[in-house]
């Protein structure tokens, strides 16, 4: 090891690395450009959301009755498609981006992501991507109307001749191309700077959440970008690449379905890192089985990219036994997380402040999606309610169960880490609630409609078809859903103008990664200086050092803790 002086030389901080860099001054339209790109991902995001949801209600109270009342079927068609493109490719996604941009240099000591530039860039890839496929609804025949998952053959130049379709294809290959360079940024920055002591086994988990994340991207989101290439080139140039009669239909669900269940976790992964952020600061506890939690993660993104052709079940096409049994496997990793969340709560000094209120709302929420998840797996149950309002509610559930309420509470978490004010708890409450029912009794109906037969994406249904009482329950609830965001829009606006100003480090007390070491919000490059990382808890570690002392002397080795006791006697 050599002296312990020689060691201290080796261990720079941030502050003294960024200090060596020639002081020059810094244009505000630089630093707007460069460094507020999180608050650009998450106000962008967070818009889409807004939109993706109006077509929801609209959608919803178009079904609340039978016949057609508001919108026609070429609408409808519309609504849906742009409605679940929204929603998973301009919100979710972006949202970790986001996240990611907020939270992830903070969390193992850097003073910005690798490469500031790149960010930008592919911010503005995302937006101007996003608003081409968005784009669509003003053309004269409308936004793409083939659904969010372009099945061939469908989605070529005759059976959907609009331009809209053809913004849809290249909007996406654009934003595509964002979250790809989004993605080599976050790896790089992870891998190459790190604090000194931020072990790769000392960082946050969602740090290795993003980091997973950004792999997975790089594996799926080329093959979209193939694919969505290869579409145009069918529909403007006649390449034939996805034509029924030699596969093509086929070829495309592959190629689609590839790209799209490592996708339900690309945008689901970083969210379970905000929830193990969340939930030990808020139990008092340190994670339990951090190293499990992570051997899970690496599991769940591994086996992503086999089970795709669990959606292409009723092609006929696809090996039965194998996708099944991947499908099932996937559970497993996903259970042990679920095992450490809970045993880190297990006998923990809980409070339900509102990001663990939200927390635990993704808990019961997650489990109901997980459990319908593993019913269709299995092929046999699977080809009963292919295509019914039962695989919309399980994938709301695991989708919007995950990807909002784990927002909301990385929210309220980080909130005062970045604007120096704490939102409003009761307001918060009032959100949580109000979504919770909202988000229940819209979505669990729908099992009960899917089982019924009712299939997904019909814009009408007969009287007699029975599906009447649930559709109006399910529609009214979707409106007490929109209504939750307005207490968070109040809740927002009146603690920028009256919220009190955060004096500590670490509002919440228990804080233990990284970013509760440095002030709210933080200096310009994050921090001014970094405590020593010796544990994955450092920010804790450096607030409550008689707890870290011990936490050591735990973990030492059986003869430093008998010399240690020795000393003790000798006293």
């Amino acid at each position: 090891m050599g002296p312990p002086h020689v060691r201290h030389r080796r261990r720079p901080t941030a502050v003294l690395l960024l200090h060596d860099v020639p002081h020059r001054r810094t244009d505000r339209r630089e630093v707007l450009q460069l460094d507020r790109n999180d608050v650009e991902y998450l106000v962008t995001s967070f818009a889409f959301f807004v939109i993706g949801g109006v077509m929801a209600l609209f959608m919803r109270a178009e079904l609340a009755r039978p016949g057609l009342q508001i919108m026609s079927n070429e609408q409808f068609n519309q609504a849906f498609t742009m409605h679940g493109t929204i929603m998973l490719l301009m919100f979710a996604t972006p949202l970790f981006a986001g996240f990611t941009n907020w939270i992830m240099p903070l969390q193992i000591g850097a003073p910005d992501v690798a490469f500031p530039r790149l960010n930008m860039f592919a911010y503005w890839l995302y937006l101007f991507g996003s608003l081409i496929a968005v784009g669509g609804f003003l053309t004269p025949d409308g936004a793409a109307d083939f659904g969010w998952f372009a099945y061939s053959p469908l989605s070529d130049a005759v059976r959907s001749p609009g331009i809209g379709a053809d913004l849809w294809i290249m909007g996406l290959a654009f934003s595509g191309f964002g979250t790809i360079l989004g993605s080599v940024n976050f790896i790089t920055t992870i891998i190459c700077m790190r604090a000194p002591g931020m072990t790769m086994f000392r960082m946050p988990i969602f740090v290795w959440n993003v980091l997973l994340t950004a792999v997975l991207v790089l594996l799926a989101f080329p093959v979209l970008a193939a694919a969505l290439f290869a579409l145009e080139a069918d529909r403007k140039f006649g390449a034939h690449v996805f034509d029924a009669s030699n596969g093509g239909a086929l070829l495309w669900q592959h190629l689609f379905w590839f790209f799209g269940h490592p996708e339900v976790y690309i945008i689901a992964l970083p969210f379970f890192g905000i929830i193990s952020e969340v939930i030990p600061v808020f139990s008092r506890k340190p994670m339990f089985g951090y190293m499990g939690l992570i051997a899970a993660t690496i599991a769940i993104a591994g086996l992503s990219v086999t089970v795709w052709a669990h959606h292409m079940y009723v092609t006929g096409g696809v090996l039965l036994p194998f996708f099944s049994f991947m499908t099932f496997l996937i559970a497993v990793p996903t259970g042990v997380k679920f095992f450490n969340w809970i045993g880190t709560m297990w006998k923990g000094s809980l409070s339900f402040e509102t990001p663990m209120l939200w927390a635990v709302g993704f808990l019961i929420t997650f489990t109901f999606g997980g459990l319908t998840g593993v019913i269709l797996a299995s092929p046999p149950m699977d080809f009963h309610v292919s295509d019914s309002y039962f695989v919309v509610a399980h994938f709301h559930y695991v989708v919007f169960g995950t990807v909002v309420f784990a927002m909301f509470s990385g929210f309220h978490f980080w909130w005062p880490k970045f604007t120096g004010k704490m939102l409003d708890e009761r307001l918060g409450k009032m959100t949580f609630w109000t979504l919770f029912v909202g988000f229940h009794g819209t979505f669990l109906v729908q099992h009960w409609l899917g089982a019924e037969g009712m299939p997904r994406r019909y814009a009408d249904y007969l009287a007699q078809d029975g599906f009447t009482a649930l559709n109006t329950i399910s529609t009214i609830s979707s409106f007490v859903l929109g209504a939750s965001l307005l207490p968070f829009f109040y809740n927002v606006w009146k603690t920028a103008k009256y919220g009190k100003k955060v004096e500590v480090d670490d509002p919440w007390g228990y804080g233990r990664s990284l970013e509760w070491a440095t002030s709210c919000p933080p200096p310009r490059h994050n921090f001014l200086t970094l405590p020593r990382i010796r544990s994955e808890s450092p920010a804790f570690d450096l607030h409550h050092p008689e707890i870290a002392a011990l936490d050591q002397l735990e973990n030492a080795p059986h003869g430093e803790k008998a010399l240690a006791g020795g000393k003790e006697a000798g006293k």
